[in-house]
């Protein structure tokens, strides 16, 4: 799997100018491995002398994108994060590459979703200037831009 392989089908997207910096990070396909993944990006972040608000910001959309990826897609899974500095307007990306979906988890009868499920998509929405899905034969890519200021 390359997470930065161009795609055929895309939805939401948006090309990112040049990168001027890219980590790659692959996920280990446990629970656990979100808040490693949040402290590693966040360290990265850090190095990469970004704005204290936008890397909270980056840090919750990368929890939200990796928790989806953990919880509800097969293996292997990476998480890519790019910026740019030398153009306008100065962007970071993020994106979550997993092998798509697994099989459903089944629900209570009664309907009932635990209260801290079903809002990941929302706090993306929120807080990226644009955000999308790649479709990959084999892979998907869900992408968020976070505007640098």
């Amino acid at each position: 799997m390359n997470a930065t392989a161009p795609s055929s089908a895309y939805s939401g997207s948006h090309a990112m100018p040049r990168r001027d910096a890219e980590f790659l990070f692959p996920l280990p396909h446990i629970p656990e491995a979100v808040g490693l993944v949040r402290r590693r990006a966040h360290t990265v972040l850090t190095g990469w002398n970004l704005p204290a608000t936008t890397i909270e910001d980056a840090v919750l959309v990368i929890s939200e994108l990796v928790t989806n990826a953990v919880t509800h897609a097969l293996p292997p899974a990476v998480l890519q994060m790019s910026r740019t500095t030398a153009e306008e307007p100065r962007a970071l990306r993020i994106e979550v590459t997993d092998a798509g979906p697994a099989a459903p988890v089944p629900r209570p009868a009664d309907g009932r979703h635990p209260a801290e499920h079903g809002r990941g998509n929302a706090i993306v929405t929120a807080l990226a200037a644009r955000h999308g899905t790649r479709v990959e034969p084999g892979a998907i890519t869900r992408w968020a831009d976070l505007p640098v200021t």
